[in-house]
C-alpha cells in the first residue's frame, strides 16, 4: 500500500473536529462545589507537570462550567471508567437541570479539599486549585495545581474516539 500524502485544505471548525476525532482522549467529569455546584463532561484534559503537580482543562466560554470554574477557583476531576458511559452522557447533556439538582440521583461525595462533587465508581479522582487561566480562541485553558490524587475503582477506561465513546480494554489482561 502506498503511503498517504497529506493534502493541505482550509481548516474549518468542521474539518478540525473531524481530524481531531482521530485522536483518542480519556473522558472526565469536571465539577465545582460551593454555592454554584456544576458538573461537565470533558475530554480536553491533560497532565501538565509533576512538580508542581499540575493538570489542565479547556472549557468553552459559553459553557456554564466556564463561569462556575472562574467563580469557584477550585475543581474536582472524576476520571471515568467504561462502565460510567451513562453518567458521562448525563453530564454532557445541556438539557439536564442546573445547580444542585443536576446531582440528584448521582452517587457522589464532596471532595475533602475542594468540596467539589467526586463521582462514585470513577477510576480515579483529583482535586485542584485553579492557578492560571489563559484565553485561547473560544475557550479558556485552566491550569490547576493538584491538591489530592486518589485511585478508585479498577476497570477499563472510557475513551472518546471518532465521535463516540469506547473502552480501553486495559483490564482484560489483568
Amino acid at each position: 500500500m502506498a503511503p498517504v500524502q497529506p493534502v493541505t485544505t482550509e481548516v474549518t471548525p468542521a474539518s478540525l473536529r473531524e481530524v481531531m476525532s482521530r485522536f483518542a482522549t480519556g473522558v472526565v467529569v469536571l465539577t465545582v462545589g460551593g454555592e454554584r455546584p456544576h458538573g461537565m463532561t470533558a475530554n480536553a484534559f491533560s497532565s501538565v507537570s509533576l512538580d508542581p503537580p499540575t493538570v489542565l482543562c479547556c472549557i468553552g466560554h459559553s459553557a456554564v462550567m466556564h463561569s462556575a470554574m472562574t467563580g469557584a477557583g477550585r475543581f474536582g476531576v472524576s476520571i471515568m471508567g467504561a462502565e460510567q458511559e451513562d453518567v458521562t452522557r448525563y453530564f454532557a447533556d445541556k438539557k439536564r437541570p442546573l445547580g444542585p439538582d443536576q446531582f440528584e440521583g448521582i452517587d457522589w461525595l464532596p471532595g475533602p479539599r475542594t468540596g467539589a462533587p467526586l463521582l462514585s465508581g470513577a477510576l480515579a479522582w483529583l482535586e485542584c486549585e485553579v492557578t492560571q487561566a489563559h484565553e485561547a480562541g473560544d475557550h479558556s485553558v485552566f491550569l490547576g495545581e493538584v491538591l489530592s490524587a486518589v485511585n478508585g475503582a479498577v476497570g477499563d477506561g472510557l475513551l472518546f474516539f471518532e465521535g463516540r465513546f469506547q473502552r480501553t480494554g486495559a483490564t482484560s489482561g489483568r
